[in-house]
């Protein structure tokens, strides 16, 4: 059965015209891409599928599904009565294989309690998380978890590590990405039990991953890490403060700039480098999150995904299959959890000590 993308067409905040304009611009990219699924009733998207050009296309397919889970369902109660909806009907592609990865803007709690009770976790996995890729100095880093799992125990935050370095190798192209663990002090005895033991489980792994040691809010940011680890409480904080923070910063500049007719002028000057700025902080750069951990590649892209957020989810679930992401992560979490389980086993890699705060 050939590798597939199932796309969820119908849940997002600016409605189907934007995941068929998105399919419009990376089936015409050139680049190498796997056949499409593109889902949700048929009297809907048919018309937009033709109007984009896309009618016949060789490596597009809707698929009909007659429901629609809304941003404002209750997930579970949605699951249990729009069971021929879209966003189900991606995931159960998924799960028989006639898709190897599901894209959705949807209900985030919709689509993680499907996912997680349609394809169960991963072999070893008891938790799926959620990673995000955020813009640092000299490039990207995965955050991980972001909010699927925000009462973790030190094995789930070890696997977030590995499912985030994998994620990692795949979307940033690194071959051994540096992980690091968020907590408030890099000093002996600093941060909570959960940061404690999960610390002592990383040093036991060895060459599964690259493990740098603990890290502080102040190096986030910095070229120190590419994968920085933690719970989803943890995560989906410091993610939405990023979002914000960087909303405030590009708000204060325009409203500065455009006091005076002289900075109005120094605006236009270093237009290229506001310009550039803007791409690096830009969200739909790499839209999709995948939701790690479960047996299948789910991606979550934002509610209110535009067309370029959407091709950069598939184009993202593109790589996902070609450097097939699943098999690699389930072979480093069974590696994983055999060290953890050997009390004796002591690391191989050594600890490294990261600048303490004052």
């Amino acid at each position: 059965m050939p590798a597939r993308i199932a796309i969820d067409a119908m849940g997002g905040d600016l409605g189907p015209c934007e995941a068929v304009e998105a399919v419009k611009i990376v089936l015409n990219s050139g680049d190498a891409m796997v056949p499409i699924l593109l889902i949700g009733q048929q009297e809907v998207l048919a018309p937009l599928v033709a109007e984009a050009g896309l009618q016949g296309h060789p490596k597009l397919t809707i698929v009909h599904a007659s429901e629609v889970i809304t941003m404002e369902d209750k997930p579970l109660k949605a699951l249990k009565s729009k069971k021929d909806s879209s966003m189900l009907r991606a995931i159960e592609l998924v799960k028989t294989g006639e898709a190897r990865v599901a894209v959705s803007c949807g209900n985030t709690g919709a689509l993680m309690a499907g996912a997680t009770l349609r394809l169960r976790t991963m072999n070893g996995v008891s938790r799926p998380a959620l990673g995000a890729v955020i813009p640092r100095e000299g490039g990207h880093f995965i955050l991980i978890d972001v909010g699927a799992n925000p009462d973790a125990r030190p094995e789930h935050v070890v696997h977030n590590a590995i499912m985030g370095a994998n994620y990692a190798r795949v979307i940033l192209g690194i071959p051994s990405p540096r992980v690091g663990l968020l907590t408030i002090g890099t000093e002996e005895g600093k941060g909570n039990a959960l940061i404690a033991e999960t610390h002592v489980q990383l040093l036991k792994l060895g060459s599964v991953i690259n493990y740098q040691g603990p890290l502080e809010g102040f190096q986030v940011f910095r070229d120190e890490v590419d994968v920085v680890v933690c719970d989803g409480f943890v995560g989906n904080t410091l993610l939405k403060t990023w979002e914000s923070l960087a909303k405030f910063f590009t708000n204060t500049l325009k409203t500065e700039l455009k006091k005076n007719p002289i900075r109005m002028l120094g605006a236009t000057l270093a237009k290229g480098a506001f310009d550039a700025l803007k791409d690096r902080m830009n969200p739909d750069r790499y839209a999709g999150a995948p939701l790690l951990g479960v047996k299948g590649n789910i991606l979550k892209t934002h509610g209110s995904s535009t067309r370029h957020a959407w091709s950069n989810a598939i184009f993202a679930a593109n790589k996902i299959i070609q450097q097939d992401l699943y098999q690699r992560m389930e072979q480093d979490i069974a590696k994983a959890n055999e060290l953890m389980e050997n009390p004796s086993h002591t690391s191989v890699t050594p600890f490294v000590t990261h600048p303490a705060s004052s």
